[in-house]
């Protein structure tokens, strides 16, 4: 199975950062890994595949104060990206199994990235049913299996499964900035429990040193060679356009 890493250091607008990760679940259908890495430039206020982002966002609040907006294909509810690391993996099903297998797999995974710059992280433990989409913001609490410092939610994640392949995303916090979502929230929205890697080390982290981290973690965890390149365009066409605000605002 071919592995590509792909670090991405200039960020970019959240329609593009989806537009990417949307095609590297087309490039898995062929049976390649891909990780990558990468950060969003201006921030973005992005919303699960199904959350009925009318009904609890405030539009007209998000278009006055200028704040970019996408919707994810994965699920999941809204987050506020930012100062963060956010990571995307897409393989084959056949590779890495269910979608509860491979959330849990690569939270391990970017745990550990996390002890190496020092932080005692670890994966939530499961408390009942898991949350609807009424429940808040994707950071509101953890749910279990997501990284979390404590009882805060350092690393949240999203998935889809299409075809034979399957696609994970998520943000690791750099900063805490989730407080934007209930900000714009028609209701009293939960307040999130979050937290962030500079709240948890002594010394300032960068982006890039964050980023090495876990690509170093990468790379430990799957050994084998890994090609570098850019994100591929595969596929004839995208059958999401991350542009239209009909698709962000669908519901």
């Amino acid at each position: 199975m071919k592995r590509t890493l792909i670090v991405e250091t200039e960020g970019l607008a959240g329609h593009e950062n989806m537009r990417r990760d949307y095609l590297l679940l087309q490039a898995a259908q062929e049976g390649v890994f891909f990780f990558r890495l990468y950060r969003w430039d201006p921030g973005c206020l992005s919303f699960g595949r199904n959350e009925p982002a009318l009904r609890r966002y405030d539009r007209a609040l998000i278009e006055s104060l200028d704040l970019q907006t996408v919707r994810r294909p994965t699920g999941g509810r809204a987050v506020w990206h930012h100062h963060e690391v956010t990571y995307s993996v897409a393989g084959p099903v056949s590779k890495f199994g269910s979608l509860a297998d491979t959330y849990i797999l690569f939270h391990e995974m970017l745990a550990r990235a996390m002890t190496r710059l020092g932080i005692d992280a670890r994966l939530a433990e499961k408390h009942g049913r898991t949350p609807g989409l009424e429940s808040g913001p994707c950071f509101a609490s953890p749910v279990g299996g997501e990284v979390v410092v404590g009882d805060r939610k350092l690393i949240g994640s999203a998935q889809i499964r299409e075809g034979n392949a399957f696609l994970q995303h998520g943000s690791i916090l750099l900063e805490d900035g989730q407080d934007v979502v209930s900000g714009v929230s028609k209701t009293a929205a939960m307040r999130a429990q979050s937290t962030s890697i500079n709240a948890m080390t002594e010394t300032e982290l960068s982006f890039e040193v964050v980023m090495k981290a876990i690509a170093d973690e990468v790379r430990n965890t799957w050994p084998d060679d890994w090609a570098e390149e850019v994100v591929p365009e595969y596929g004839s066409g995208m059958k999401l356009d991350f542009t239209d605000s009909q698709w962000t605002w669908r519901r």
